[in-house]
C-alpha cells in the first residue's frame, strides 16, 4: 500500500520523504493518538499547548495562536517515538466453550516478543501573517497511530499478530484578532487514514471435526489492509485577560474514515484451502471494508507569566474515545464478519509545567501529565493496543542561534501501568482466538528535535 502525497510548494522532497517513513508510527498517547506534534509542548509534558503559541505547531493544538507570531514561520520537527510492549503469558487457553476435548487446552506458542515497534513521527508547519491581525497556516502532521507486531508463533497469534494504522493529516488554517485580547481560529483537515491488520487463524479447530485436523497444529494466516480519505476541522480561541495570563480553548472534530481494501489469506496445505473456500465458511480472498471513527478532542489550556523569566503551565484535554465500540471487518467474499469488542470510554488528559528562561537565547521546561486510557477493563484490552494508563514527565530546552533560528530538544518518559488482558473466550468473536490471559511490561521513550525558521 502506498502512501501517495501531493507538492505542497513548501514542503521538500526530504520532508516528503521524512513523512514517508512517519508512516507507521507508534502510540504516544493513551489511545492510539499521537500528540507529539510539537517538539517545545514535548518539553513541558504539553501542558498548555493550547494558549502558548510560541511557535507555528499551534496550528495543530489552537490555530488562534496564529496571531501571536508575526512573519513568516517554518517549522519542522521530528519525534522518535520508543514504546515497548512485552507480554508475559498467565495461563492462556483455547477457549472453554468449545467442546470437549478441545476446549480449555492450553494455547501453545511463545510470548511474542517486543510488541512495540519504534518509528520517527515528523511535522511540519508554516505560519504566514497577512496583515497584523490575520494569518494563515499549514500544517503537516500525523496525529493518530498505531503499529504492534508480534511472532507469527506467539500464544496470543489468533487474537493478533501486526497492527498498522496510519494517518496523514493536512491542516490548513487561519487566525483573526478580532480584539487585542481575544483571537479565533478554524482550520480544515484532509487526512489521509491506511490500515494492515494481520493474525494467525487456527483452522486446525476449525476443521478439526471435518478433516480431522489437531487443534492449533494447522494454522493459517489472514491479512487485511485498506485505505481512505477523511475530512474534519479544528477551531480554537485565545483570550487574554491580563498581560500575565493567557487561556486557550482548542476543538478538533471526529474524522471518519470508511476504509476499503483486500483480505488475504494463508493456508498450510492445500486440503485447508478447499475447506476454507467451501459454502458456509468462504474464508478465501477478495475485498474487505471497516469503519474507523478518529475521534474528537477538546482541550483548555492556561500561562500564568511569573516575571520576565517564568511561566506556569497548565492544560486539560477531552478525548471522546466512546464513539468507538468495536472494530468490524466486513468481508464482500461471505464470511461472518471480524468482530473484536472494545467499548472504549472518553478519557481526560492533565498536565502541568513550567518555562524557565535564564536569558535571551536559552529557555528550560519540564512537565508532569496523567493520561487516562480509554480501555475499561482487561476483558475489553486487545493485544493489538494493549493500552493502560499513563504518567508523563518531561524536560526541554531550546536555544536561538540568531534573530531568524531556534533549535529545540525534548526529552519524554511515559510510565505506564502493567496492562493486563484477561479474555475469558466466552464471547462467540474469542471462540476460536482463545482466552488469552497475562500481562504487558510497558513504558514508552519520546526524543524529538526541531528547527524553527523565522523570516
Amino acid at each position: 500500500m502506498k502512501v501517495e502525497i501531493k507538492h505542497l510548494g513548501i514542503c521538500s522532497g526530504l520532508l516528503l520523504l521524512l513523512l514517508q517513513i512517519a508512516a507507521a508510527p507508534p502510540v504516544g498517547a493513551a489511545g492510539f493518538a499521537i500528540i507529539e506534534q510539537s517538539v517545545r509542548g514535548l518539553g513541558s509534558a504539553y501542558a498548555g499547548s493550547a494558549a502558548l503559541a510560541e511557535d507555528a505547531s499551534t496550528i495543530f493544538y489552537n490555530p488562534a495562536g496564529m496571531t501571536y507570531l508575526s512573519g513568516q514561520h517554518l517549522e519542522v520537527g521530528a519525534h522518535y517515538i520508543v514504546p515497548r510492549a512485552r507480554f508475559s503469558d498467565q495461563g492462556s487457553t483455547l477457549s472453554p466453550e468449545l467442546p470437549a476435548p478441545i476446549g480449555g487446552l492450553p494455547l501453545s506458542g511463545d510470548n511474542g516478543g517486543d510488541g512495540g515497534e519504534s518509528a520517527f513521527v515528523p511535522n511540519l508547519y508554516y505560519a504566514l501573517s497577512l496583515n497584523e491581525d490575520l494569518t494563515v497556516g499549514l500544517g503537516l502532521s500525523a496525529p493518530f497511530g498505531l503499529t504492534t507486531k508480534y511472532t507469527r508463533t506467539w500464544v496470543g497469534r489468533y487474537h493478533g499478530v501486526e497492527s498498522n494504522l496510519k494517518t496523514l493529516n493536512i491542516n490548513p488554517a487561519l487566525a483573526y484578532r478580532v480584539h487585542p485580547k481575544l483571537s479565533l481560529g478554524a482550520g480544515f483537515s484532509i487526512q489521509r487514514a491506511e490500515a494492515t491488520l494481520g493474525n494467525a487463524v487456527d483452522f486446525g479447530t476449525i476443521f478439526a471435526a471435518s478433516l480431522g485436523t489437531s487443534p492449533q497444529g494447522a494454522d493459517g494466516y489472514a491479512e487485511v489492509t485498506g485505505d481512505d480519505w477523511g475530512y474534519g476541522f479544528n477551531l480554537g480561541l485565545i483570550y487574554t485577560p491580563l498581560e500575565s495570563t493567557r487561556i486557550g480553548l482548542a476543538y478538533r472534530s471526529q474524522i471518519r474514515h470508511r476504509l476499503e481494501g483486500e483480505a488475504e489469506f494463508e493456508y498450510p496445505n492445500e486440503t485447508v484451502g478447499a475447506a476454507a473456500a467451501a459454502p458456509g465458511v468462504r474464508l478465501v480472498d477478495g475485498d474487505a471494508k471497516a469503519d474507523v471513527d478518529l475521534p474528537a478532542t477538546l482541550a483548555l489550556s492556561a500561562v500564568y507569566e511569573i516575571g520576565p523569566r517564568w511561566a506556569l503551565l497548565a492544560d486539560v484535554t477531552w478525548t471522546q474515545w466512546s464513539q468507538i465500540e468495536e472494530l468490524r471487518i466486513r468481508f464482500d467474499s461471505g464470511a461472518a464478519d471480524s468482530v473484536t469488542t472494545l467499548d472504549w470510554e472518553d478519557t481526560w488528559r492533565y498536565a502541568v509545567g513550567a518555562l524557565f528562561k535564564p536569558d535571551e537565547r536559552w529557555h528550560l521546561r519540564a512537565g508532569l501529565a496523567f493520561d487516562q486510557s480509554p480501555v475499561p477493563d482487561s476483558n475489553r484490552r486487545t493485544p493489538r493496543i494493549p493500552d493502560d494508563d499513563r504518567v508523563w514527565t518531561a524536560i526541554g530546552s531550546g536555544y536561538r542561534i540568531n534573530q531568524m533560528i531556534d533549535l529545540n530538544l525534548s526529552y519524554a518518559h511515559l510510565f505506564i501501568k502493567d496492562p493486563k488482558i484477561d479474555k475469558d473466550g466466552d464471547e462467540a468473536e474469542d471462540r476460536l482466538r482463545g482466552a488469552l490471559t497475562g500481562e504487558y511490561e510497558a513504558s514508552v521513550d519520546i526524543v524529538s528535535i526541531n528547527l524553527e525558521i523565522q523570516f
